[in-house]
């Protein structure tokens, strides 16, 4: 058939074919040549050749994923634009999605930059610290029964040089030494304040409000004192 442009195969038209789209129940209109302007990426699969995704009840192609997020997606598809704000949630889309000039510009910006090249190649060592985070809100959470706070004692090791104090240092404890949650030793540059805030930041993106505190331990003549330890404080209401 014609267009205003002249005869039109059928790979070009269909290139140039109108998409309505819902998107976690946000409605976008684009056309098909947009979504596969990337030909690596999941969304230029999902749109070549035959149909891959089901649509809903107006005949739109419906994609389970989060539609508000999808726009700035579409935005940087249609005309090369970064967004300034939402920057994890739209690195998650656009990491989906496969989209890997989107995924590269994200990872470049001052928000992800210092996350991913900074704290999380710190945290990567760090042993056991994402089962670490895990621990401490489980036992956070079996604590709060008729109780406003929860109070989880962990123990930070900076050094190998500490590693070697620790089985002292735990037994010098009043505390149950049993729910202790013990951090480290790593090498890297961040400080013991540095790790203290990942804590917090990791676990207040999951919804909690908490404070650490240092433990002090009583000195005596006769043992060791260590400032190990801290108080992680789970307020619940």
């Amino acid at each position: 058939w014609q267009t205003g442009l002249g005869l039109c195969n059928s790979t070009s038209c269909q290139l140039s074919q109108v998409v309505q789209l819902n998107v976690g129940g946000h409605l976008y209109t684009t056309s098909r040549s947009t979504l596969r302007k990337y030909p690596d990426s999941r969304l230029a699969e999902l749109f070549s050749g035959p149909p891959k995704l089901p649509t809903d009840a107006e005949g739109r192609v419906f994609i389970d994923r989060d539609g508000y997020h999808f726009r700035a997606v579409l935005e940087f598809l249609r005309s090369d634009l970064l967004p300034k704000e939402d920057i994890e949630e739209v690195h998650a889309e656009a990491v989906y999605y496969n989209i890997r000039p989107l995924i590269k510009h994200l990872e470049e910006s001052p928000q992800l930059f210092g996350e991913l090249v900074g704290r999380q190649q710190f945290l990567s060592r760090l042993p056991h610290y994402r089962e670490n985070i895990e621990v401490l809100i489980r036992i956070a959470r079996a604590e709060a029964v008729a109780a406003r706070q929860s109070a989880i004692m962990i123990c930070v090791l900076r050094s190998e040089e500490d590693l070697s104090f620790h089985e002292n240092a735990i037994s010098s404890l009043e505390a149950d030494k049993e729910s202790v949650v013990t951090f480290g030793p790593w090498k890297a540059g961040p400080s013991v304040k540095d790790l203290l805030d990942c804590v917090r930041m990791d676990i207040e993106k999951q919804g909690y409000t908490l404070s650490i505190q240092p433990h002090t331990m009583e000195k005596s003549f006769l043992s060791r004192s260590y400032d190990f330890f801290y108080k992680v404080i789970f307020t619940w209401w």
